[in-house]
């Protein structure tokens, strides 16, 4: 597509103003980056392999410690590379379950990583805050991304003896940060819908009781 494109864009005005010609190659650049050529190898979904809700360790909250499974599309992959941060979002919800009502929520929190380049220094940066970890491989980065222990996700009175608990937990990259144009393509390209479902977080006996 992008091979038929170039053509009739540099074909159709060949005495176009040098301003045309950067708003050309300017629609060319990011088509490249949306829609690439070479097809992805890598899944395009995420898989929460283990989550688990446990006492924090200062005791006065409730810890999430999440594993998730995932490896970035080549669109994705190729966007970074070219200075694109990308955010990634995981989300938590507790709920008290109740039989003459709908279930009530207890807690809610959202943790948001930003995943960039800096052509620079060529490192890869993980911020979480204003935490920042340098990586010199892209790997090394979405290791550490895939595996949050300790995130303090609510008070330890939302969880009190004698109801029963359910919690879920997720994570997305969240488009809504990216560039306009990038969130134009992340419409309809599936590679820009990086995801997981809802997985039920287990909850540890001692804080039921």
């Amino acid at each position: 597509m992008l091979r038929a494109a170039g053509p009739v864009l540099d074909g159709a005005a060949p005495g176009a103003s040098p301003v045309r010609r950067l708003l050309c190659a300017a629609v060319l650049a990011i088509g490249a980056l949306l829609c690439p050529s070479a097809p992805a190898s890598a899944s395009d979904s995420i898989e929460v392999r283990s989550a688990e809700l446990r006492p924090a360790s200062d005791g006065d909250g409730l810890a999430l410690d999440v594993t998730f499974d995932f490896d970035l599309p080549w669109a994705l992959e190729d966007a970074v590379s070219r200075g694109i941060p990308l955010y990634f979002v995981i989300d938590f919800e507790l709920y008290r379950s109740r039989w003459y009502w709908f279930d009530e929520r207890r807690a809610s929190a959202s943790l948001t990583y930003r995943l960039s380049y800096s052509p620079l220094t060529r490192e890869y940066r993980l911020a979480r805050g204003t935490l920042a970890l340098p990586f010199d491989r892209l790997g090394e980065a979405l290791t550490t991304l895939r595996r949050v222990s300790g995130w303090t996700v609510a008070e330890r009175g939302a969880i009190s003896p004698g109801s029963s608990y359910w919690a879920q937990v997720r994570m997305r990259l969240d488009t809504a940060q990216l560039p306009r144009p990038f969130q134009v393509g992340a419409i309809t390209s599936r590679d820009w819908t990086l995801v997981s479902e809802w997985r039920n977080v287990a909850i540890r006996p001692e804080l039921l009781r």
